[in-house]
C-alpha cells in the first residue's frame, strides 16, 4: 500500500517511509499508524505486506526482493529525495525495519523501531541513524530480554541511537509515535 498525503507536490521532492507492519497484521496496520503523521509532516508511506505471516529474514527470503520492486515503483511514481528514505517496523516489523535498515544503511538514513525482538543484518552500510520506543510492560517481547540489549549492542557498534522507554505494553503509543515522528523529521 502507498499512502500519499493531501500536500504532496509532484514537482517537489518528498521524504519517503518504509512502514514494515507486526506478524499476523498487514499494511493496513501501518497506513492507519502513521497516516496522521505523514499528513502533518507531508511524507509518503510505502507499507508493504510480509509474503508470509511474517517477516522472513532468516536469509531474506521473498520480503526483500518485494520491497525492493515496491520501492522502484514508488521511485517511479513520486520525486522521493533520497536523502529523506527512512524505515519504520512495529514488533517482528521492528526487527525487520533494523536488519534491513542497517544493512542497507546508505539508502535508509533513518530507522524507527517500536518494540523490536532482535536484529540480524547481513551487513554494515553506512551509519543510520536509530530511534528505539519500547515499554517496560512488554510481555510479548520484554524490554530486558530484547530492546535494552539490542540499544546496548547498536550504541558498542558506534550507532546513533535514541532509546525512548515509556510505560506501557507491546504497542505504540501515540505519544511515542509523535516523539519518533519528531525526531525521524528533524531537519527534513
Amino acid at each position: 500500500m502507498l499512502y500519499v498525503p493531501p500536500s504532496y507536490q509532484p514537482d517537489r521532492t518528498t521524504a519517503l517511509l518504509v512502514g514494515l507492519h507486526g506478524a499476523g497484521h498487514g499494511a493496513d496496520e501501518q497506513i492507519r499508524l502513521l497516516r496522521d503523521s505523514a499528513d502533518r509532516w507531508n511524507f509518503v508511506v510505502l507499507a508493504p505486506d510480509s509474503r508470509g505471516e511474517t517477516w522472513d529474514l532468516s536469509g531474506y527470503g521473498p520480503d526483500v526482493p518485494f520491497i525492493d520492486r515496491a520501492l522502484e515503483q514508488v521511485f517511479d511514481r513520486a520525486k522521493v529525495d533520497k536523502s529523506r528514505i527512512w524505515i519504520e517496523g512495529f514488533s517482528d516489523g521492528a526487527s525487520s525495519a533494523l536488519s534491513i535498515g542497517i544493512t542497507n544503511g546508505d539508502l535508509f538514513r533513518r530507522i524507527v523501531a517500536f518494540s523490536p525482538g532482535y536484529m540480524s543484518p547481513n551487513a554494515r552500510r553506512g551509519k543510520p541513524r536509530i530511534f528505539v520506543s519500547h515499554g517496560t510492560r512488554d510481555t510479548v517481547l520484554p524490554i530486558e530480554k530484547t530492546g535494552r540489549p539490542i540499544v546496548a549492542k547498536l550504541k558498542e557498534q558506534g550507532y546513533d541511537v535514541r532509546f525512548d522507554v515509556f510505560d506501557g505494553p507491546h504497542t505504540v503509543p501515540a505519544d511515542a509515535l509523535q516523539r519518533a515522528t519528531r525526531w525521524l523529521t528533524a531537519g527534513a
